[in-house]
């Protein structure tokens, strides 16, 4: 008789742990996500219906404060656009081409320490172009127009001229919006 008690209390408790390993694995369950063309290196997850991803993904500035229990993400609102002299361009041919990146940031509800643009080529080696300290009290709709810049599009495909924003002076600078240059053949 004493078997059976332990029989049965072994395969009651067995059976709670293998529903609740079953419920675990229905409500939360791992995807893959892609945002424009590209897959979001962790993924991100549908729990009860909803799709969760991290938001650093999104291209924007994330800091959390743990004493007030938030996260805050700043994505200003950046428009970029490339001259060559004063002609706008897009699409180039292999060869050194001397440019300059004209970008319009507005809709920025945060004040930030500086901005700075960067080209990444099609192998993903970054070459700074400029950054530039703020100061206190810029936030909303500026303008950051670079230098005139000569590089070297060494191959063809597509470079991708990035605007970083850098929310304090000791945080590192995140992408928030982003170009491409196609350099043809």
């Amino acid at each position: 008789m004493r078997n059976w008690k332990k029989i049965l209390v072994c395969v009651f408790a067995f059976s709670l742990m293998g529903s609740s390993v079953m419920f675990a694995d229905s409500v939360s369950q791992k995807i893959r996500v892609w945002i424009n063309g590209q897959e979001v290196q962790d993924g991100g997850y549908v729990i009860d219906g909803k799709t969760y991803v991290p938001i650093r993904e999104f291209n924007g500035v994330v800091t959390y404060d743990g004493d007030s229990n938030q996260v805050k993400f700043i994505k200003p609102n950046v428009h970029i656009f490339l001259f060559k002299g004063d002609t706008v361009f897009g699409n180039v041919n292999k060869g050194k081409l001397k440019f300059n990146v004209f970008c319009q940031v507005d809709s920025l509800s945060e004040n930030v320490s500086s901005v700075k643009v960067a080209i990444t080529d099609p192998s993903g080696n970054v070459k700074d172009i400029q950054s530039q300290d703020l100061g206190s009290g810029q936030k909303d709709n500026f303008w950051f127009r670079t230098y005139d810049f000569t590089y070297d599009f060494k191959v063809a495909g597509k470079y991708k001229v990035g605007f970083y924003i850098k929310a304090s002076k000791n945080a590192d600078y995140e992408l928030v919006a982003e170009k491409v240059i196609t350099a043809l053949n």
